[in-house]
């Protein structure tokens, strides 16, 4: 699981058939302050997500197919929460 903030959407004419009919979104991870974030990627909105809230994201094909409830499906990266706080304590 990790931290992101959505940062776009994406809209396709044609995609592969696990992808039909999903919304996807364009996601930044959070990191802390002097880590290294990866890059962007897309990922399944499970959870009606919009441009700029912070989400919870299962990023493991395994857990993906199970949230989707499809063994076979081709997906890595699902939506699964939205976060309202996030605490820290260092």
């Amino acid at each position: 699981m990790i931290l992101a903030k959505v940062v776009g959407t994406v809209v396709t004419t044609m995609s592969h058939p696990h992808y039909n009919n999903q919304k996807l979104l364009v996601v930044q991870p959070l990191v802390l302050g002097g880590d290294r974030a990866d890059g962007d990627f897309i990922a399944i909105d499970k959870a009606q997500a919009g441009v700029g809230d912070t989400v919870l994201i299962n990023r493991e094909g395994n857990g993906a197919r199970q949230v989707l409830n499809n063994p076979d499906a081709c997906i890595i990266s699902v939506i699964v929460g939205i976060v309202d706080m996030v605490n820290l304590t260092c």
